[in-house]
């Protein structure tokens, strides 16, 4: 595409712009390849302008920016745009062809639940005939069905590789979409240029506040998918759902209490050590389910899942057959087999989380429960590392404080954090140890037969950073070792 014409696209003036060809858009000079255009973003810490040299170097076309720094100069075509990470998302959107026009695209978010609710909407649409890809916190997949994985590490990767998997995923003849839409890249536009078909609301609990700085503008942020979606699924179950009724031209809601007021809600729940099993009552009828995953909170993902899937032409039979071969996500409630000790990988990392995951397990535990667990370093939401030793603490009957990704944080200031919410809490039953593979080890090699060992943090993420440091890192691997050293 010309670069006039990308200018016009976006609703620029394109007065004077050299006919150079643009190939690509990026916010990173790294990334940058010959015939790119740069977006320089003024960020808090950096300003991008300071890497137009860098990405002219790399073969940079032209910049986007809001406006060059007094005094700066560039030899490259400067487009002035009203907002750069609105520039880079449409840029990408246009360069990629707007992919998402071509697909039924469903976006979940919320606090919990959107990892699961995620992976269900996808296999849900697969069962209903529907050639579908997936962008997750675990990784992305074509309608293949092969994992792959971002090198970075967050949740939604930035706008460009959201327009190009979506590309890949209509170019290997996807005709659905399902993605995970965090708060941050919603507030950050990464998702901005993406045409949504259904928005998924789980529910809202106090997290990254770090970033957002209240809870109000967490959920205003995630609020953004519901106000840019024609049909919404909503959680009648979560109180902040009163504030979205109506914002979406459509909605259904639904109800894992089973609340009359629901559109989609479950009675007759029953948890066993093979599953849950529910009655559904519906827009499209009522049916009895079988869901294959531990945790009654499942019921609720269940319920968005079929909502969503329905939405987009998946029939009862359909629904009824997914839900039953569902097999779970990795890293979510995940059991490693293999002992007389149960060992369950779980990405439960918030307090709210973390208590669901440890009520969940302690009801089919015969011995002890235990769990090992750490908290984020960095900036990210200190306040919530003495809350989750208050937690573990209270729910499980052994715990152990390691590490989880803290960064340049001393681990030592989280520990004694974890150990403070304990101790405030009058309790004792916990250890700290900072190494995780040891903490593991401590865990699983001393616990007793019939004991539940629950692993939360790390779930199905590949990396753990330390001291500035990432390093390769699978949880579920660690847990076999540590059973191997069990014997």
């Amino acid at each position: 595409m010309l670069l006039p014409d990308l200018a016009a696209a976006l609703g620029l003036d394109a007065t004077g712009l050299p006919a150079v060809a643009v190939t690509g858009v990026t916010h990173n000079a790294a990334w940058v390849r010959p015939g790119y255009a740069f977006v320089a973003i003024r960020g808090t810490r950096v300003d991008g302008h300071a890497f137009i040299a860098d990405a002219a170097a790399g073969g940079a076309v032209a910049v986007l920016g809001e406006g060059l720094p007094a005094g700066a100069t560039t030899a490259l075509p400067y487009v002035v745009v009203p907002g750069a990470r609105a520039a880079l998302a449409d840029a990408a959107a246009e360069l990629a062809g707007h992919p998402s026009r071509r697909l039924a695209v469903v976006g979940v978010t919320g606090t919990d639940g959107k990892t699961t609710t995620s992976w269900l909407t996808r296999h849900l649409l697969r069962a209903g005939g529907l050639a579908t890809g997936m962008l997750s916190t675990v990784g992305y997949e074509l309608p293949d069905g092969e994992l792959r994985h971002f090198p970075a590490h967050f949740t939604t990767p930035e706008a460009p590789q959201v327009q190009e998997v979506l590309a890949e995923m209509v170019a290997a003849g996807g005709q659905a979409a399902v993605l995970e839409a965090s708060s941050h890249a919603l507030a950050l536009d990464r998702v901005r240029a993406v045409d949504w078909d259904v928005a998924v609301w789980t529910h809202l609990t106090s997290e990254h506040l770090d970033f957002h700085g209240t809870v109000e503008n967490y959920f205003a942020d995630k609020r953004k998918l519901v106000e840019r979606s024609p049909f919404a699924v909503l959680n009648t179950d979560d109180p902040w759902v009163e504030q979205l009724r109506g914002v979406a031209p459509s909605e259904w809601t639904y109800s894992a209490e089973g609340s009359a007021l629901a559109d989609w809600r479950a009675r007759d729940v029953a948890e066993g050590t093979r599953g849950l099993r529910f009655r559904v009552e519906s827009p499209v009828g009522s049916f009895d389910a079988a869901l294959p995953m531990i945790g009654r909170f499942n019921v609720a993902n269940a319920l968005a899942g079929m909502a969503a899937a329905a939405q987009l032409g998946v029939g009862v039979d359909a629904l009824v057959a997914g839900l039953a071969s569902f097999r779970g996500v990795p890293g979510r409630m995940e059991l490693v087999p293999g002992s007389d000790v149960r060992v369950i990988v779980d990405f439960a990392h918030t307090p709210p989380s973390l208590e669901k995951a440890l009520a969940t397990v302690r009801s089919t535990t015969e011995g002890a429960l235990w769990v090992v667990l750490g908290s984020a370093g960095g900036p990210r939401d200190p306040s919530k590392r003495a809350p989750l030793g208050s937690v573990a603490t209270r729910l499980a009957d052994r715990v152990v404080f390691t590490e989880e990704d803290h960064r340049d944080t001393p681990l030592a200031e989280i520990l004694a954090e974890m150990e403070r919410g304990a101790r405030e809490a009058g309790r004792t039953n916990f250890t700290s140890i900072g190494d995780r593979r040891e903490a593991i080890r401590h865990a699983v090699v001393g616990a007793s037969a019939g004991d539940t060992v629950l692993l939360a943090g790390k779930g199905p993420e590949d990396t753990l950073e330390r001291d500035g440091v990432t390093v390769p890192w699978d949880e579920v691997a660690e847990a076999r070792e540590a059973l191997t050293l069990r014997g």
